[in-house]
């Protein structure tokens, strides 16, 4: 895990230097040193709270939701962890992600879509396998990927941007140049999401089967979601698809999306109804 998370910081920054340079020579360079390394410090405490806010998440309440706050806390209590902070995303796509640098201070978030797609059984299994994420601690890696490769998306084009418009370090543009800053920041993206083992995925959906004791309601879950990702676009960032439990399919297009960051559902699927008849 903290091999994974100095790699993903070291990416960072190198990327960031690059990008520095381009938009402004040296003085460019310098300043996304100081850049990265607040930025890699403010990524470790808050990016939980980034990812959040990139999706306009909403903390609800017991009062708001009692029945899902009960089944959290009955599998956190199964889990042997603190009960996470509950989220709302206010979109239709149906997924779920969690997030948080530690048990202690973690997340979940669910759209809105899957509380209106899922049953409540098929919801609890659903929850079980993120809060398997924070229990295995894959949380810290996967929310600092979703804010690192957002922010180096953003950086990428404005250093295309400007270089285009003559602000760069010099009025001498080299298309195939402005070419490759464009295109690296869904390949840093790409190169941030295969940091994050798609083993992770297999892993979570077992220890989340263990946890609710009920394989089949995440396989039954992982089914609906699957069919309606494909037809429902989700609205945000490519760099943070790997954080959610089945790929979204982003209304943006993007290189990145041509990469898988999850195992194929069906042997995701297959897997967990093999496990149903081991666990009564």
């Amino acid at each position: 895990m903290k091999f994974r998370t100095l790699f993903l910081l070291t990416v960072l920054t190198v990327l960031f230097l690059w990008i520095g340079q381009a938009l402004g020579g040296r003085a460019g360079l310098i300043m996304a040193i100081i850049f990265a390394g607040a930025f890699n410090f403010l990524s470790y405490w808050f990016s939980d709270k980034i990812v959040l806010s990139m999706y306009k998440a909403k903390e609800i309440s017991p009062e708001e939701a009692p029945e899902l706050h009960q089944v959290v806390e009955e599998l956190a209590a199964a889990a042997g962890i603190p009960k996470p902070r509950l989220y709302v995303v206010p979109q239709q796509a149906p997924n779920a992600f969690a997030t948080g640098r530690s048990p202690s201070h973690s997340a979940v978030a669910v759209t809105e879509g899957i509380l209106r797609v899922l049953d409540l059984r098929e919801l609890r299994g659903v929850l079980s396998h993120e809060l398997s994420h924070i229990r295995n601690r894959d949380t810290l890696v996967q929310t600092i990927a979703a804010t690192l490769g957002a922010a180096i998306t953003f950086l990428a084009r404005m250093a295309y941007f400007s270089r285009f418009f003559g602000m760069g370090r010099d009025n001498d543009t080299n298309p195939l140049e402005l070419l490759v800053m464009l295109l690296v920041a869904p390949i840093a993206a790409l190169l941030i999401q295969m940091a994050i083992s798609r083993s992770r995925e297999y892993l979570a959906d077992e220890t989340g089967a263990r946890i609710s004791r009920d394989p089949l309601a995440l396989a039954s879950a992982l089914e609906k979601l699957h069919s309606f990702s494909r037809r429902v676009p989700l609205s945000g960032n490519p760099a943070t698809s790997h954080l959610f439990i089945v790929a979204p399919r982003f209304s943006s297009a993007s290189l990145a999306a041509l990469f898988a960051t999850h195992p194929p559902v069906e042997k995701r699927i297959a897997r967990l109804r093999a496990m149903a008849g081991e666990i009564s």
